[in-house]
């Protein structure tokens, strides 16, 4: 007996729109972590060699957190609108409303 097979009870009818939207859910965490962990690695990294060849103390660095964030915070407004309308096409497409 197949349990995955859609005659099954046990399967919900819109496991297909579930599954599409744990998959843009996974999209978004993964490309969210990426811009908030690459641009604070790279922008520090950078700040503490700038201020170990400048002598500038901590300085550097603390403006590479401040680009870091402020990058990261502009990227993911932009991205999290556009998130928010491919959700919303998969709404209106797949949605439970719209048998």
């Amino acid at each position: 007996m197949n349990i995955f097979s859609s005659k099954n009870p046990a399967k919900p009818a819109n496991a297909g729109l579930e599954r599409r939207y744990q998959v843009l859910g996974f999209r978004i965490m993964g490309e969210f972590g990426a811009t908030i962990a690459a641009p604070v690695v790279i922008l520090a990294w950078l700040g503490k060699k700038l201020d170990q060849a400048y002598g500038t103390g901590p300085w550097l660095l603390i403006a590479g957190f401040t680009l870091a964030f402020a990058f990261s915070a502009a990227t993911i407004y932009r991205r999290s609108k556009a998130y928010g309308r491919e959700y919303e096409e998969l709404e209106k497409k797949y949605g439970v409303n719209n048998k």
